[in-house]
C-alpha cells in the first residue's frame, strides 16, 4: 500500500491490468442541509434592537424577527471572547479554557486564552461533513501574544476549522483604521475614511464575496459563515449621516428614554407585563441633575452610538439581500445576537478616547467638549457614559462583565423559512449560547465527534433549542434546567426558574459578597430580592453554584482584569524579549507583538541610509491619532512624537541628518510617572521633550516600520508618510521590568482613579 494513502482499500500491482482502482467520496451533509449564519453584534444591550424596545432604526434585524423567533429568555457569559468559545463550541467557557479574554492565560486550564483541542469547533464540524466554512470580521478567541505573522496559527480562524477568514484579531478595532487579517497575513484596508471606508461595510462586502464564489462554483455545497462585527464596541464610530440622523431623537435623557422602552417592550410582548424597571444602577446620575454641557455632550454620544447600530443594521440588510438574491434565504439558518450586555467602561461622562480606560486617566466634562465634533469620526475613539448603557439594558440590572440580568441576558432572533412556519414570534424558554451548536446539530442530524484529530472530545454541554422552533411548543417549559454564570468573580445560577447572583467587586473576599434570590418566572428584571424570605432555597442555589463550578473547571475564583495584561509571557513570543531586532521591510506587528514599551524606559535605534536632503518619511509607527508615538525624518530633521489623547510633545532634531549611512535614535527615560525623550543622531544628542505622562498601554493598534500604515499619529505629515531612503535595521532595547512591582504600579493608579470618581 503507499504511504500516501492509508486508507486505499484497492489493489496496486505492477501494471494497470493487474490493479484495482478505489475511489472515495468526499464527506456530504445531509440531503436539504441549511445553510448556517451566525451574525455576532458586541456589546449590544437587550434593548438595543427596535424589535426589543428601542427607539433606534434597525429595520433588517426586525425583517429578520418578523419573519422568525425572538427570544427573551436568551442568555450569554457577559464577555466577548467567552460568549465566542461557548458560541462555536457547545461547551462552557471555563471547560475549554476561555474563562475570559484571549488577551489573559492565567496559567490554569479554564483561562488559557484559546479553546481546548479537546473541543471541536462547529467549524471543524461542519467542514468534516461536507460544509465550507467561512469567518469574518471580529475573531478575539487566540492568545494575543499569538497574532503576530509568525502565528502559531493553531488558534486562527484558519486553525479552527475555517477555510476563508477577512477580519481582525483583538478584541476591538478601529472602525475606519482596522488592523485586517485575509486568512493568515495582514492586509491594507482596501480604501481610507475618506474615500468612504468602514470596517462593517468591508466585512460584508467579503462575506458576500465568499458566499458568493461558493454559491458559484460549488452550490451543491452549504456553507457556514460566522460574521461578526466591531459594532456596537468601542470606539463608537460611524459615517457622519447617520449621527445626524439621530440628532433630538434622545432628549428627554437616559431615565424616561429606559421607561419609554419598557413600556414599549410590554406593548410586543418581548418583556411580561407585570415587569418592574430595575432601579437606576450605582454612580448613574439623574438626567435632570445634569449640567447643560454635559446633557449636550452625552447626547452626541448616544446620537453616535445609535447611528452605528442603524449602519450596521443596513449593511447586515446588504447582505441578507444577496441571500435572496441568490434563492439561499429561505434555507439559511440565522442566528443572530448579541455576546453581552451593553458595556459601563465609558464611565459617568463617556470618554472620547476609549483606551483611557486602560490607563487609567479619567476624561473631564471640558476635555470632551473640545472634541465633540470629533466624536464618531477617525480623529476619537469614543465611548458612551454608563446611562446609556443602562438604557440600552432596559429593564435589566448592571452590565456586561456582571452576571445580573444587564451583563448576560441578550437579544437573539432566529431565522429560517424552511424549517420555522409560525413568523413574529416569542419564545420565553430559558436558553444559553452553549445551546447554539447542539441546535445546529440537532437540525442536521449530525453527531458530534468522540474524537476530534486524534484527540478525545468533551461532550457537548448545552441543550438543544430545536424543540422551540415547533409552534406546538410555544409555551412548553424549558429543556434547559440549570446553568451557571461567572465573569470576573461575579456569580451566579439559573436552575427551574429560580436564580442565585453575587455582584463581586475586585480586589474583596469572595466570602462577603452579598447573594440575592430570584423568581425569574415572576422576577423577569431581578428587582425583588427573596434572599431573606428563602433562605433555604438561597443556600440550595448557592450549593448548586459550587457542584456546576467543580462539574466545569471553573475554579479557582479570580477576579484580575487589567493586571492579567500585564501577566509574564511565554517564552519565544513576540512579547517575552527585551531586545527587539527589525530588518526592514516588516509586516504590521499588532499591539500584542509589538515591543512592550508602555510604562517603561526604552531605546530606539535606526539604521538609516539618506541617499539625499529630499530623503524622509516615518521610520517607526506606534498606535494611532488619538493615541501613539513616531519617529520620523523630515525637513532634513529627526522628529520623535509622543501622541498623549491628541496633545503632542514633538521633539526635532537641532542639526539635520547627514547624507548617507547614519544611526538615527531615540532614547525614553521614564522618571515616575512622567518621561524625558531625547533624539540622537549617530550617538549625539541633539533634543529632547518633557512628556508629562507615560502611557501604560500605548494603543490597541500596533506597530510598523518604514511607514504609519493605518491612522497617522501625529498631524505633522499625511498618510502613511512612507520613508524614502533605506532602513537596514530598527533595533528597541528595553529593560526586563518585575511583574510584582507592574502589578503594584497597577493597583496604586487604579485606586487612584476610583478616588477620583468619587
Amino acid at each position: 500500500m503507499s504511504s500516501s494513502d492509508i486508507h486505499f482499500r484497492g489493489v496496486i500491482g505492477r501494471t494497470l491490468k493487474e490493479s484495482i482502482p478505489e475511489w472515495t467520496d468526499p464527506p456530504v451533509p445531509p440531503e436539504g442541509s441549511p445553510n448556517i449564519v451566525f451574525i455576532v453584534l458586541d456589546d449590544t444591550g437587550f434593548s438595543h434592537f427596535g424589535c426589543y424596545g428601542s427607539n433606534i432604526d434597525t429595520p433588517n434585524f426586525d425583517r429578520l424577527a418578523a419573519g422568525g423567533i425572538r427570544y427573551n429568555n436568551f442568555h450569554t457569559t457577559a464577555l466577548c471572547s467567552p460568549t465566542r468559545a461557548c458560541l462555536l463550541t457547545g461547551r462552557n467557557h471555563h471547560s475549554v479554557g476561555m474563562r475570559g479574554l484571549a488577551n489573559w492565560n492565567t496559567g490554569f486550564p479554564n483561562c488559557r486564552g484559546r479553546i481546548t483541542t479537546a473541543a471541536a469547533t462547529i467549524a471543524e464540524i461542519l467542514k468534516a461533513n461536507g460544509y465550507n466554512t467561512i469567518a469574518t470580521g471580529k475573531w478575539h478567541l487566540a492568545p494575543m501574544d499569538e497574532s503576530s505573522v509568525t502565528g502559531p496559527f493553531d488558534n486562527w480562524p484558519l486553525g479552527k476549522g475555517f477555510e476563508h477568514f477577512y477580519g481582525f484579531l483583538q478584541g476591538e478595532a478601529d472602525q475606519f483604521y482596522p488592523e485586517l487579517f485575509h486568512d493568515n497575513h495582514p492586509v491594507d484596508p482596501p480604501r481610507k475614511p475618506e474615500e468612504g471606508y468602514h470596517v462593517t461595510e468591508d466585512i460584508v462586502d467579503m462575506s458576500i464575496r465568499f458566499v458568493r464564489d461558493q454559491s458559484s462554483v460549488v452550490p451543491e455545497k452549504p456553507f457556514f459563515l460566522y460574521m461578526c462585527f466591531g459594532a456596537t464596541h468601542s470606539p463608537h464610530q460611524v459615517p457622519n449621516e447617520y449621527i445626524e440622523k439621530y440628532r433630538g431623537r434622545f432628549d428627554q435623557g437616559w431615565d424616561r428614554i429606559r421607561e419609554e422602552y419598557l413600556g414599549r417592550q410590554k406593548e410586543i410582548g418581548i418583556v411580561p407585563k407585570n415587569t418592574d424597571l430595575a432601579p437606576p444602577n450605582e454612580g448613574v446620575r439623574a438626567w435632570d441633575e445634569l449640567s447643560g454641557d454635559e446633557k449636550r455632550l452625552f447626547l452626541r454620544y448616544q446620537e453616535t452610538f445609535a447611528g452605528m447600530l442603524d449602519h450596521t443594521d443596513h449593511h447586515v440588510g446588504r447582505f441578507i439581500d444577496f441571500l435572496e438574491e441568490i434563492g439561499e434565504i429561505d434555507n439559511t439558518l440565522i442566528f443572530l445576537l448579541s455576546d453581552n450586555g451593553a458595556s459601563d467602561e465609558g464611565g459617568p461622562i463617556g470618554l472620547i478616547d476609549h483606551m483611557k480606560v486602560f490607563n487609567l486617566i479619567p476624561d473631564t466634562i471640558e476635555e470632551s467638549l473640545a472634541h465633540i465634533d470629533d466624536i464618531g469620526g477617525p480623529k476619537a475613539s469614543n465611548h458612551y457614559p454608563m446611562g446609556w448603557a443602562q438604557a440600552g439594558n432596559t429593564p435589566l440590572k448592571r452590565y456586561k462583565k456582571n452576571t445580573h440580568g444587564g451583563g448576560i441576558r441578550d437579544p437573539l432572533i432566529v431565522h429560517w423559512p424552511n424549517g420555522i412556519k409560525e413568523k413574529n414570534v416569542i419564545r420565553r424558554q430559558f436558553h444559553h449560547v452553549i445551546d447554539i451548536v447542539p441546535t445546529v446539530l440537532d437540525v442536521l442530524g449530525i453527531k458530534a465527534p468522540d474524537v476530534y484529530i486524534g484527540v478525545p472530545q468533551k461532550p457537548i454541554e448545552g441543550t438543544s433549542m430545536k424543540y422551540t422552533f415547533n409552534s406546538n411548543h410555544a409555551e412548553t417549559p424549558s429543556r434547559k434546567k440549570t446553568q451557571y454564570f461567572e465573569m470576573i468573580g461575579n456569580r451566579g445560577i439559573y436552575h427551574e426558574g429560580w436564580k442565585a447572583v453575587a455582584y463581586h467587586e475586585p480586589g474583596t473576599d469572595f466570602e462577603k459578597d452579598e447573594w440575592e434570590l430570584y423568581n425569574l418566572e415572576e422576577d423577569f428584571s431581578e428587582c425583588h430580592n427573596l434572599a431573606n424570605e428563602y433562605p433555604e432555597k438561597l443556600r440550595e442555589m448557592i450549593d448548586r453554584w459550587w457542584t456546576e463550578a467543580g462539574k466545569y473547571d471553573l475554579l479557582p475564583l479570580d477576579d484580575r482584569m487589567g493586571q492579567l495584561f500585564s501577566t509574564p509571557r511565554r517564552r519565544f513570543t513576540p512579547t517575552a524579549r527585551t531586545r527587539y531586532v527589525f530588518y526592514p521591510p516588516v509586516s504590521h506587528m499588532t499591539s500584542d507583538t509589538s515591543p512592550v514599551i508602555g510604562s517603561r524606559s526604552w531605546m530606539l535605534t535606526v539604521d538609516v541610509d539618506r541617499p539625499n536632503k529630499n530623503t524622509e518619511g516615518v521610520l517607526v509607527a506606534r498606535g494611532t491619532n488619538t493615541s501613539g508615538l513616531c519617529c520620523y525624518v523630515k525637513d532634513s530633521r529627526l522628529v520623535f512624537d509622543y501622541n498623549l489623547y491628541s496633545t503632542h510633545y514633538r521633539v526635532a532634531s537641532d542639526t539635520e541628518i547627514p547624507i548617507g549611512r547614519s544611526t538615527l535614535g531615540v532614547r525614553f527615560e521614564r522618571i515616575d510617572q512622567e518621561a524625558i525623550a531625547t533624539v540622537l543622531i549617530n550617538g549625539r544628542v541633539s533634543g529632547s521633550v518633557e512628556v508629562p505622562k507615560v502611557l501604560r498601554v500605548i494603543s490597541s493598534t500596533g506597530m510598523d516600520i518604514g511607514r504609519d500604515g493605518l491612522s497617522p499619529v501625529t498631524d505633522d505629515y499625511e498618510g502613511q508618510f512612507p520613508f524614502t531612503g533605506k532602513i537596514y535595521k530598527v533595533v528597541f532595547d528595553i529593560p526586563k521590568r518585575v511583574p510584582k512591582k507592574v502589578e503594584q504600579e497597577y493597583r496604586e493608579a487604579e485606586a487612584k482613579m476610583e478616588m477620583s470618581k468619587q
